[in-house]
């Protein structure tokens, strides 16, 4: 397991912030392990209006300043959720040499983000118009600036097997999240050079937001060097926080 001294960074998917990994955190620093948590633009508690948020750099930067200003020499280990695995990708293109692992906790897992139509299927959560809110551009044909799952859909997308007060919390603090900057997160580079760290993906079979199928679709493309599976909703943070832990640290 390691020397308990190793450096977590935990990023959150869309629509949440570093909120949400909050039991997970407990875990991992009660066990020694450092732990930072991150709001990206526009999520948890960051000021960023989620509206003003045009691109995925934009978006990402909270990330990228955060792994630019580490120790020389100092390397993370990334844990990324939902669309946070994009976030990931992102750091791992930017500084392969300082991440040690990364793992992506049903996390949109595509070696250069979004290039055809076929990644954004299984990348991308697919939510009927009924259940989400969308924030329109300023000008007749823009697409939408923002999304967001109406409140009665939320808990049987993202957290059906979790105690129910926590899905309430997790209500209380979701935001729309930007959705033409998530959706155009592209990046340049080398696969073979993202291959040099060590991925691990968790699958979520009980997933309402990025369904199983999905999930196996990303792992099937660009495997991993190990899939974890997790008989939980789409927050295993929250439904199932020590089997999480547990499979985490057993794969260090």
């Amino acid at each position: 397991m390691g020397m308990a001294k190793e450096h977590f960074v935990l990023v959150h998917g869309e629509g949440h912030g570093a909120w949400c990994w909050f039991k997970l955190r407990w875990l991992l620093e009660g066990s020694g392990y450092r732990v930072t948590c991150i709001d990206l633009a526009g999520g948890g508690v960051d000021p960023t209006d989620p509206n003003t948020v045009g691109s995925f750099k934009q978006y990402d930067k909270p990330l990228i300043d955060l792994i630019s200003t580490l120790p020389e020499g100092e390397k993370v280990i990334l844990v990324g959720h939902g669309a946070g695995g994009l976030s990931v990708i992102h750091a791992m293109h930017e500084f392969v040499d300082r991440i040690s692992q990364a793992f992506f906790v049903a996390a949109t897992m595509l070696p250069f983000g979004f290039q055809t139509d076929e990644d954004k299927n299984d990348g991308l959560p697919t939510l009927p118009e009924n259940e989400i809110e969308l924030t329109l551009g300023e000008a007749a044909g823009d697409p939408p600036t923002t999304v967001a799952l109406r409140p009665e859909f939320q808990r049987e997308r993202l957290s059906q097997q979790s105690p129910e007060e926590e899905s309430v919390l997790a209500s209380m603090l979701m935001r729309p999240w930007p959705a033409t900057a998530i959706s155009t997160a592209s990046f340049e580079g080398d696969d073979e050079r993202l291959n040099r760290v060590k991925r691990i993906f968790i699958k979520t079979e009980r997933d309402h937001m990025l369904d199983p199928e999905q999930q196996d679709s990303m792992i099937k493309k660009w495997p991993p060097s190990e899939v974890l599976v997790i008989d939980t909703d789409h927050s295993p943070f929250l439904s199932a926080p020590e089997q999480l832990f547990n499979l985490i640290v057993k794969s260090l």
